[in-house]
């Protein structure tokens, strides 16, 4: 899939002992290569997970440190989560949160999400994709480069099951409502806040923060500093 027009910058940063180890000896394990053709996603990932065969399989794009990833997968066990990004220091933290805490459910691909969506992997093989505080490229002649376009959405909802959902999370207002015209507008995507009984002390559009999300060191100091914070849950039609 060609891409002219990269919705992240590659930052080198300083490895760690720790994270550089935890490439060195947990990476040939839990990270996988990028594929240039269609792989089967059950397939990356060894039966010791202790999940079924065909279990839930959530995409995770763009993960940090691996925090809120590590989290969510511990406390998620029965889910497989296949994650993409390309800040290396991130992926040596998440091996090392891996190691820690015992995880067979997850997997890493250090490569671009969009590629991987739309090369790497077959039709309808998500049940869950979860996007938390991408890159929000805040100035106006860089709105291009956000991940949340038609283009990435078109080809993101024919990679989710029916009934399989889109999770994004961010912190940015302006990028919040450009994610929600963007997804409102798909006839394939449905908006979960419509479905919810009375007043949910959201936005329009937006959902509560779901349980399974849990608040990171740096949205925790945002909203100590009054920052807002929006989620979308859309479902696949």
């Amino acid at each position: 899939m060609e891409r002219n027009i990269r919705s992240f910058v590659r930052r080198l940063g300083r490895m760690t002992t720790a994270q550089t180890r935890a490439l060195d000896t947990l990476g040939p394990r839990y990270v996988v290569p990028f594929c240039p053709h269609p792989v089967d996603p059950q397939g990356l990932f060894a039966e010791s997970d202790n999940a079924a065969p065909l279990a839930p399989l959530v995409l995770e794009i763009g993960f940090g440190m691996g925090e809120a990833t590590a989290t969510i997968a511990q406390a998620m066990p029965e889910t497989r989560f296949l994650c993409c990004d390309v800040h290396v220091p991130g992926v040596g933290a998440l091996l090392g949160r891996i190691e820690a805490l015992g995880l067979r459910n997850v997997r890493i691909c250090v490569h671009d999400a969009v590629e991987v969506v739309g090369t790497m992997l077959p039709p309808a093989c998500l049940d869950g994709v979860h996007l938390f505080f991408p890159d929000p490229w805040p100035k106006k002649r860089h709105h291009k480069r956000r991940l949340i376009q038609p283009t990435f959405v078109d080809t993101l909802v024919q990679r989710v099951r029916v009934g399989g959902y889109l999770h994004c999370a961010t912190d940015i207002e302006d990028y919040a409502q450009q994610m929600l015209a963007v997804l409102q507008a798909h006839p394939q995507w449905h908006n979960t806040a419509i479905d919810l009984p009375g007043d949910t002390g959201c936005a329009p559009g937006f959902v509560p923060r779901p349980p399974y999300r849990p608040l990171t060191k740096f949205e925790q100091r945002g909203v100590r500093l009054g920052h807002g914070v929006w989620d979308l849950v859309f479902v696949r039609k």
